[in-house]
C-alpha cells in the first residue's frame, strides 16, 4: 500500500485592506434655467428655477440655504468647476474672478421636486451688485447652477430647536424673509411663535402660511423706521415664559445686537440662540467674502 503523502494546506488568502470609501458629499451640482418670473412687491421678485435635475434637489425646508452661480454678462451660462465634491470651492476660488460664475446664498422658498421646480426670492437692492442686476434682466431659459442638497438631512438647514423648547422667537429683515415664511411653514400646529420682520415697503409685507400659533409683526421702513428697526422693537417686547429658541437672521449688525440682547439682558443660553448675518450695511458681499478668506487664511 502505498503510503499517503501528506500535501501541505494552503495558507489562506491573507486579507487586502483597501482605502476606505469616501462618504458622498451631501451637496452637488444642478444644472437648470429660469421658467418664470413675478413681483411680490415693490422689493422682491420671486424667480423658478426649473430643470429635470432639480427632480433630484432634495431641500430639508425650513431654512434651507444653497449657493446660486449665476453668469456674467456675455455668458450663456455660469462658468464652475468640474463637479469635485468638496473640493469645489479651492477649485472655483482658483480660476479666473472675470470669467468664474458670480456666486451667491440664496433659501429655498418653495420646491416641486415632481416638477423639477424651485423658487426663489431676489431683494431688489437698486443696481448695486451682480445678483441684483441679473434679476431684474432675467427672463425664461437663462441658464444658471445650483449648488443644493441631496439628502434632505443637511448641514444647510440652521433651524433646528430642542425639543424642550417651549416657544419660538423669530427676527428678521427682508433678505430672511423666506426663510421666515419656510420656517413657520414647518412649524407643528399649536407651537407657540413671536415674529418680527422688517421691510423696506407695506408692499412688501405678504400672509405667511402656517399652523403655528404665530403672532407676526411687520416692521415697515418708509414709515421712518430705520435698518436694524427689529432691534428696538424686540427689545421693547413683553416675550413669553418658558424656554425659548430664537432664530435671527438679516443685516449682521442688526443680528448681533439681538443676539447680546437676548443673551446679555434676556438671559438666553448661547446654544438657543441660531443667528445668521446675510448682509452687512455698506459692505458688498464679494467684500464680506474676502474678509471670510482673508479670516479663514
Amino acid at each position: 500500500m502505498t503510503p499517503r503523502t501528506a500535501v501541505p494546506l494552503a495558507a489562506p488568502p491573507r486579507a487586502v485592506r483597501r482605502p476606505a470609501a469616501r462618504p458622498a458629499s451631501p451637496f452637488r451640482f444642478f444644472d437648470a434655467a429660469v421658467v418664470r418670473r413675478r413681483r411680490l412687491g415693490p422689493s422682491i421678485v420671486r424667480i423658478t428655477f426649473g430643470g429635470e435635475q432639480l427632480r433630484e434637489f432634495a431641500g430639508g425646508g425650513r431654512d434651507q440655504s444653497f449657493s446660486l452661480f449665476l453668469p456674467h454678462p456675455g455668458q450663456a451660462e455660469p462658468v464652475v468647476p468640474v463637479e469635485l465634491g468638496d473640493a469645489w470651492f479651492a477649485a472655483w476660488r482658483a480660476m479666473d474672478p472675470s470669467v468664474r460664475a458670480v456666486m451667491r446664498s440664496y433659501t429655498v422658498c418653495g420646491q416641486r421636486p415632481e416638477a423639477g421646480e424651485v423658487d426663489v426670492d431676489f431683494v431688489l437692492h437698486g443696481d448695486t451688485g451682480p445678483a441684483t442686476r441679473w434679476a431684474r434682466g432675467a427672463r425664461p431659459g437663462d441658464r444658471v447652477r445650483l449648488l443644493g442638497p441631496r439628502t434632505a438631512e443637511n448641514k444647510s438647514v440652521g433651524f433646528r430647536p430642542p425639543s424642550d423648547t417651549d416657544w419660538v422667537l423669530l427676527a428678521a429683515d427682508e433678505t430672511a424673509l423666506p426663510a421666515v415664511a419656510g420656517i413657520l411653514a414647518w412649524l407643528p400646529a399649536g407651537t407657540r411663535a413671536r415674529v418680527w420682520v422688517e421691510v423696506p415697503r407695506a408692499e412688501d409685507t405678504r400672509p405667511l402660511p402656517t399652523a403655528a400659533d404665530a403672532e407676526v409683526t411687520w416692521l415697515v421702513r418708509e414709515d421712518g423706521r430705520a435698518h436694524g428697526a427689529v432691534v428696538e422693537a424686540v427689545r421693547a417686547a413683553v416675550l413669553p415664559a418658558g424656554t425659548p429658541y430664537a432664530w435671527l437672521a438679516g443685516e449682521s449688525g442688526a443680528v448681533r445686537a439681538l443676539r447680546r440682547h437676548l443673551v446679555s439682558e434676556r438671559g438666553l443660553e448661547r446654544g438657543r440662540v441660531a443667528f445668521s448675518g446675510y448682509w452687512r450695511l455698506g459692505v458688498s458681499e464679494e467684500g464680506l467674502r474676502a474678509e471670510a478668506l482673508a479670516g479663514a487664511a
